[in-house]
């Protein structure tokens, strides 16, 4: 079977309506997701599906990335993470250490 993307990558974008729980909307991560998205696509990187998700449950972590099929969480805070994000596991193929999330 071939599979139409190689990574899957989760940004949770969850704003919650009660304004003093945590969540991930608080941190802009609706603004990180879409430079993520932008970058992916100017750099044309192939096979690679950019979502926001609901609530992934690590709120008082986040900003929360999920990249599959590897399954791992990294917490993704600025322009900058994205950057090495994009670098280091999407272009370089590397393990990005840097904001692993260990389960």
């Amino acid at each position: 079977m071939k599979l139409f993307y190689e990574k899957h990558i989760f940004f949770c974008t969850n704003l919650r309506k009660d304004k003093e729980k945590i969540s991930c909307g608080k941190h802009k991560s609706q603004e990180l997701r879409n430079y993520m998205k932008k970058r992916v696509k100017e750099l044309a990187i192939k096979k690679v599906r950019v979502n926001s998700s609901g609530c992934l449950n690590r709120c008082k972590l986040g900003p929360i990335v999920v990249s599959y099929p590897e399954g791992k969480w990294y917490k993704i805070s600025s322009k900058e993470d994205v950057d090495l994000f994009i670098d280091e596991l999407l272009i370089k193929r590397k393990t990005f250490k840097k904001n692993l999330i260990e389960n």
